[in-house]
């Protein structure tokens, strides 16, 4: 019989990602900063691209029961301390991947939305954000959309849209939802600095303000999200991993590569904060 895992093995945080040709994103980005963090990467392919860093050309989705398959062999072989999710490419995804965490309620999930379905051709997937409001967010420890995202979902919630509400209010909506904690994050925003906003059911539980870096970067939002599931994965509050993760990925922009053609890599081997 195989040995048990030693006790000062890394945790392991089980990511559900497309991938990324490019390494800028998807699974690759997730995989370099959860290792960069300090835990170990255990990789779940949703999606198969083809892509650069200027845009997505092509996207296949893999078969939801694969993807089923491939997370459950991790689980029943990894000690998994957190669950990850990225990109889905379709409602059917969405479900399967409700029922996988379901099964595993001990587990925190850290879900970062991808409303295109991994496409890149502008068109909201409306099956796949009903999919994800209605059975992934209820169970999700922290949900992580940037503003526009957060608007987005926040209509789909209510009725009657609004497009006015403060991003307060769309956290709000998307709590009622019954995830623990909303991250939204403020790049898109008209402000000086960028800030992001951590809310809980009491309201705001942290905000930090980031030096606006210039240009743009691929995967600088998987970083985020991969970073966090990471530090929840060595047991840290939830508040201070979303500190420390925001302090290691301000870092990996700050010394972003120009690789490509298109936007800027984030260098994911910056060190982590403490």
């Amino acid at each position: 019989m195989p040995s048990p895992p030693h006790a000062t093995a890394l945790p392991v945080v089980l990511s559900l990602a497309c991938s990324d040709p490019s390494g800028g994103g998807g699974n690759v980005g997730a995989a370099l900063a959860i290792t960069a963090v300090g835990a170990h990467a255990a990789c779940v392919t949703t999606g198969l691209s083809v892509r650069d860093t200027r845009s997505v050309e092509r996207f296949w989705p893999v078969d939801a029961e694969l993807i089923d398959e491939q997370a459950r062999a991790v689980l029943e072989d990894l000690p998994v301390s957190a669950f990850h999710v990225g990109t889905l490419a379709d409602a059917r995804t969405a479900a399967m991947v409700a029922a996988l965490v379901a099964d595993y309620p001990n587990l925190p999930v850290v879900l970062d939305p991808d409303l295109y379905g991994g496409r890149d051709d502008g068109q909201i997937d409306e099956d796949l954000v009903g999919a994800l409001c209605e059975l992934l967010l209820p169970q999700c420890a922290l949900f992580v959309p940037n503003s526009i995202e957060a608007r987005l979902l926040a209509d789909e919630q209510e009725s009657d849209a609004h497009h006015g509400r403060s991003l307060a209010e769309c956290a709000q909506i998307l709590l009622d939802s019954g995830c623990e904690h909303v991250l939204i994050t403020g790049s898109h925003e008209p402000t000086r600095q960028v800030i992001n906003t951590l809310y809980g059911i009491r309201g705001v539980v942290r905000t930090d303000a980031w030096e606006r870096l210039p240009g743009s970067y691929l995967g600088a939002g998987i970083t985020l999200s991969a970073a966090i599931a990471a530090r929840l994965a060595r047991k840290d509050a939830l508040a201070e991993a979303v500190g420390s993760a925001q302090g290691y990925v301000w870092q990996t922009l700050a010394k972003a590569q120009q690789l490509g053609m298109g936007r800027r890599i984030p260098d994911r081997r910056a060190k982590d904060t403490p």
